[in-house]
């Protein structure tokens, strides 16, 4: 498949026909520190044959921390990598691995790309599907929607779930394991929830869209105030607070919402930076680094002074949390003005989620909020964006 995002049909969103189906959350989700082994019994009720898809290096982590626990309840396990991405080749091999094992479970076990890939394969094997998180980084073990990338990590399109996972283990001693700036992605991922779901969906007045619009405004408050201390405390209670808004809430707010409260402009600067900066950066860093953006064209276009003020706060919460703030901080800075406009070009595809926002934007409007997102606020820029100069700001 050619790097182009495609239309995927989705059971979260309102058909033409006025049929509605919301896929909200896992049919049951286990949390807490040492989880695993309470968990393996209620694996076991979903399959005996699982097959455990991960990365290379969480394999490891699923030998020695979940192979032993399922040995307990007898059952046989195959252990899968996902390889370089959840990507069209990965997925097709996943799926002959399965049948191979004749696995009748799909475990998956890691980060956003991990779980993504377990979940689909499981869709399209028509197996229940685990997952376990191993790090706070986004929200996908919870979620009906996987997103599948090129094998250089370039965005092609998101797919839609039939279902929630069937069950979520979320094992705090787990994912105090991971880095500390999968977390800090997983912060800049979960807070973009509010940024996009009140600009597109703000105005609604469904029932369940506006509770989903009030859980993200919780969700951004709860990070807003919590997540310094957390990143200071890893594993205390407010560690674990921001861990369960990351992972948990921000899956709750998508399912409630739908397709149209999840993603807005932020998800889709980052699809089209994926184009330009392969796996150099993680999926939170780059949604992060868009919602920069997305405030940044609300200021320029409709001299929204609300966007200008949040943004401005967002520059001084990432600057204490060590979220990207400019395209330098995510290893883009010296890319050329031609990979710019490739990003705002992917960025700006006829459905590209970014025209939920309620006005047009140009190509070169969104390059030039994308090279001035650390701008400060300036009265005579507002109402007024001008491409000029954007190679300049590129190269510095």
């Amino acid at each position: 498949m050619s790097n182009q995002l495609s239309t995927q049909p989705s059971l979260s969103t309102q058909t033409s026909s006025s049929f509605f189906t919301l896929t909200v959350a896992p049919a049951k989700v286990i949390r807490g520190s040492g989880v695993l082994q309470a968990a393996a019994a209620e694996i076991a009720c979903l399959g005996s044959r699982p097959l455990i898809v991960a990365g290379e290096s969480t394999l490891a982590i699923s030998r020695n921390h979940l192979q032993p626990v399922l040995e307990t309840q007898q059952l046989y396990t195959a252990q899968a990598s996902y390889g370089a991405d959840c990507c069209e080749a990965s997925l097709k091999s996943l799926q002959k691995r399965a049948k191979e094992h004749k696995a009748d479970l799909i475990i998956g076990v890691g980060g956003g790309k991990a779980l993504d890939t377990a979940k689909l394969v499981a869709q399209q094997l028509q197996l229940a599907v685990v997952t376990i998180p191993t790090s706070g980084a986004t929200c996908a073990a919870w979620s009906a929607l996987s997103n599948v990338y090129s094998e250089e990590g370039a965005f092609l399109y998101d797919v839609g779930l039939s279902r929630c996972p069937d069950l979520l283990i979320l094992d705090y001693d787990l994912i105090k394991t991971a880095p500390q700036r999968t977390l800090v992605a997983g912060i800049g991922d979960a807070i973009a929830k509010w940024y996009e779901a009140s600009v597109s969906s703000g105005h609604l007045q469904d029932t369940l869209i506006i509770a989903a619009v009030q859980q993200a405004r919780v969700l951004r408050d709860i990070l807003l105030q919590k997540s310094a201390t957390a990143l200071k405390e890893p594993g205390s209670e407010v560690w674990r607070e921001v861990v369960d808004a990351t992972v948990l809430l921000a899956g709750v707010v998508g399912g409630l919402g739908g397709a149209q409260c999840r993603t807005v402009a932020a998800h889709a600067v980052h699809n089209g930076l994926t184009h330009i900066s392969g796996h150099g950066s993680i999926h939170g860093e780059k949604v992060a680094f868009g919602i920069l953006a997305q405030l940044r064209l609300e200021e320029m276009l409709q001299g929204n002074q609300l966007a200008a003020s949040a943004r401005q706060q967002l520059l001084k919460f990432y600057t204490e949390i060590g979220l990207p703030q400019k395209l330098s901080d995510l290893g883009l800075g010296n890319i050329t003005l031609g990979e710019l406009q490739t990003a705002a070009e992917i960025a700006l595809v006829p459905n590209s989620d970014i025209h939920r926002l309620p006005f047009k934007v140009a190509p070169e409007q969104l390059m030039a909020a994308m090279v001035s997102t650390t701008a400060p606020i300036d009265s005579k820029d507002i109402n007024r964006v001008s491409p000029k100069g954007i190679s300049d700001e590129v190269e510095a």
